[in-house]
């Protein structure tokens, strides 16, 4: 997945999120190096930062790392970010913790791209070191029909952006394909149209709990929500608590 073109409109839409920020705050509260997977434009990055978290943000991509280093500068930050893919990246450095907030781990999309990324990540672990992650519960809308799902952004010089999507599933590969079509109508009433297409790989519990093992981390603890308690039919989240063997 190529976010150098998408980085704009993530911004747009998951900058507000809150919900998973003071979880990341408590839990790398006291666990040294932290080191986030899937750092984006930083949101959860400089959440850290204010708090006085030692993090490091691992990124694929330039133009959301430029967008989080434009934030750093905006917020009076000092954010460490490093470019590379979580499969292959080598830090020569050992951390206290690992986190990879908001389904990060969605863009690992075969079983070897999977054990490689986690077993890259044991790596950068200190002995018993902990890795806290979470993914979404697998439940999506109406397949095949474009939906608009209330993504209206207004711009200072009167300009309206309104996002709708198209969603296909793959059930076999257990991807989920996400089109956007981006329409902004601009002050004289011109429009514009965006596309970008986002796939992610969605996972079941047990099959995480499955590969973390495999891949050298205890079983794991597993929680429903951000807030803690049992992993139920109507939750939205899985929040994965493990640690390194």
């Amino acid at each position: 997945m190529d976010y150098d073109e998408f980085a704009e409109l993530y911004d747009d839409q998951y900058d507000v999120y809150r919900d998973d920020l003071h979880f990341y705050g408590k839990v790398t509260e006291r666990q040294g190096r932290v080191l986030e997977v899937g750092a984006g434009t930083g949101r959860v990055t400089a959440f850290l930062a204010r708090r006085g978290v030692d993090v490091v943000g691992l990124e694929p991509s330039a133009r959301m790392i430029e967008r989080g280093q434009a934030r750093a500068a905006r917020e009076g930050l000092n954010l460490t970010f490093v470019q590379g893919d979580v499969k292959t990246a080598q830090l020569h450095e050992r951390f206290g913790m690992v986190i990879a907030p908001f389904n990060s781990l969605m863009h690992l999309y075969t079983p070897n791209e999977q054990l490689q990324a986690l077993e890259n990540l044991r790596a950068h672990l200190q002995p018993g070191g902990r890795f806290v992650f979470d993914l979404y519960v697998p439940r999506f809308g109406k397949m095949n029909t474009v939906r608009h799902e209330g993504e209206t952004f207004h711009a200072p010089d009167g300009g309206r952006t309104d996002v709708f999507l198209v969603q296909r599933h793959d059930r076999v590969r257990q991807h989920i394909t996400t089109e956007y079509h981006v329409d902004t109508t601009h002050p004289d009433a011109a429009l514009t149209r965006r596309h970008f297409t986002l796939t992610q790989r969605y996972y079941t519990r047990f099959e995480v709990e499955w590969l973390l093992r495999y891949a050298g981390f205890e079983s794991p603890r597993v929680t429903g929500s951000f807030q803690g308690g049992p992993l139920q039919k109507g939750s939205d989240v899985m929040v994965f608590d493990t640690r390194a063997l």
